[in-house]
């Protein structure tokens, strides 16, 4: 990039309780305005609330009632409307025919699901684009109303991805090649691009969408493209804390985790984290700092390459619901060639992702946050052996550099709980986690008696973080 005359930029994601109102809205253009003598660049998520009801709509048209999908989104496209009224001037006629323009498309597109003209994962994406699109521009409009140089970006037209619709994968190199393309002279012009996260485009130019909660993703994609000084994620949370706030309301905010430490909290649980967006900035050695819009002065939890470990080895507790542990078992297995290569090849057949495995000689057992195939998939695991499941586990997943090497971190573990029934360990390859599952009945009775022991020690010197509830946009 030495092509660039000016600073590398920072690009700033607002999730969609940043954005979820009025005076949500008047809080960004203060952080954006805050940081406005660096470069800059914005990713938004679709208001609060937007995505599901874009969500709902499809699947009323779906069942054949396109009028009603269309109808349930009115009073989100009147939220969208309310808020330029509230905040523009000159701009609102603007912002308010595209609103407009906006409602109309969708319930055509809704019309086109109800009659299955095309594919409805295709149809889908087209119409749950409409959350980021129309937040970005309006975002766009606030910021220029406020003197600030911000011009909206399609964000489609910078991350390319291939056409697995609902969770689409970027293709990395052409998403560099268009992301310059269209922001750099932007950059260049002391512009600040504002796009909407979450939305792509395929190479035959149809609207994709990269999966669930991933406009943290689009904005480490940005920042990877643009070499950014910094990627800053701003949610309704102080950071990455030491366990979920709704279960353990003494957690406090983690000030450093390294990159891996990082990717092991977000696959674990931790929502305020896309496991992707670290993953890209730890490629270019981008640092990530998550922020609350709500207390913008408060520092947050810094990402990076290295940190230090924790006083007492553990950075923090990550936990998941809804859990399903299948177990195998099959006396073939016994130094059986290729049993494990059949095994995962049905899981990927049906395109489920495994996240715990252990290993005895006869059994392999595997936890799944997503079930939704399973009925399938059992049909075909008993052609190996006989298959028992569990449903309704918990995950409980304790993380912190130098864990392995640290002794007595297990022992106090499983000391802690040791009236609650554990089904399943696992050491993380990584060395940095150790995961186990139980009852989901338990798990926040586990969970705040593992924070207890393990940070109870430090509460009285670090004051209590002021926190909402955890969610991820």
């Amino acid at each position: 990039m030495s092509h660039m005359t000016f600073s590398k930029p920072i690009v700033m994601k607002f999730g969609g309780t940043s954005v979820e109102d009025a005076q949500a809205f008047e809080r960004v253009r203060g952080i954006v305005r805050a940081s406005a003598d660096a470069p800059l660049v914005i990713v938004v998520s679709a208001m609060s609330y937007v995505t599901g009801a874009l969500r709902a709509s499809v699947r009323q048209a779906a069942s054949g009632d396109a009028v009603a999908g269309a109808q349930m989104l009115d009073e989100h496209f009147e939220r969208h409307t309310n808020i330029a009224r509230a905040l523009l001037t000159t701009e609102s006629p603007i912002v308010e025919a595209a609103i407009a323009s906006a409602r109309l498309e969708s319930a055509e597109l809704l019309r086109s699901v109800a009659a299955q003209l095309r594919p409805l994962s295709l149809l889908q994406d087209a119409i749950i684009s409409y959350g980021e699109l129309l937040s970005a521009m309006l975002l766009a409009a606030v910021l220029r109303e406020a003197g600030l140089p911000a011009r909206y970006v399609d964000a489609r037209r910078c991350i390319i991805t291939d056409e697995s619709y609902g969770c689409a994968a970027p293709l990395v190199e052409e998403t560099a090649h268009q992301t310059c393309a269209e922001l750099l002279p932007l950059l260049e012009a002391v512009k600040i691009p504002v796009l909407g996260g979450f939305i792509a485009s395929s190479k035959s130019g149809e609207t994709t969408t990269l999966g669930p909660n991933s406009s943290d993703y689009t904005a480490a994609l940005v920042g990877a493209a643009l070499s950014a000084l910094e990627i800053q994620i701003w949610t309704d949370v102080t950071g990455v804390l030491t366990a979920d706030p709704r279960v353990v309301n003494t957690a406090r905010t983690i000030p450093h985790l390294s990159y891996a430490e990082a990717v092991e909290l977000a696959y674990s649980g931790a929502k305020v984290l896309h496991p992707m967006t670290i993953q890209s900035a730890r490629e270019q050695n981008i640092p990530v700092r998550i922020c609350n819009s709500r207390l913008p002065q408060e520092a947050g939890t810094l990402v990076c390459a290295e940190t230090e470990i924790s006083p007492r080895t553990i950075k923090a507790i990550a936990h998941k619901t809804g859990v399903t542990i299948v177990q195998v078992t099959s006396a073939r297995m016994r130094g059986a060639h290729g049993f494990m290569r059949s095994l995962f090849e049905i899981f990927d057949r049906h395109r489920t992702s495994v996240d715990i495995v252990t290993t005895s000689e006869v059994s392999v057992s595997l936890s799944l946050d997503d079930a939704s195939a399973l009925p399938a998939i059992l049909t075909e695991l008993r052609q190996l052996g006989t298959v028992e499941v569990e449903n309704n586990r918990a995950s409980i997943c304790i993380i912190g550099k130098g864990l392995r090497g640290t002794p007595g971190i297990a022992a106090c573990v499983f000391d802690t709980i040791r009236d609650i029934n554990i089904t399943l360990i696992s050491q993380g390859a990584s060395s940095i986690n150790l995961t186990f599952v139980i009852d989901q009945a338990h798990i926040c009775e586990a969970v705040a008696r593992l924070h207890e022991s393990f940070f109870a020690s430090t509460l009285e010197e670090t004051p209590p973080v002021r926190v909402l509830a955890a969610v991820m946009n």
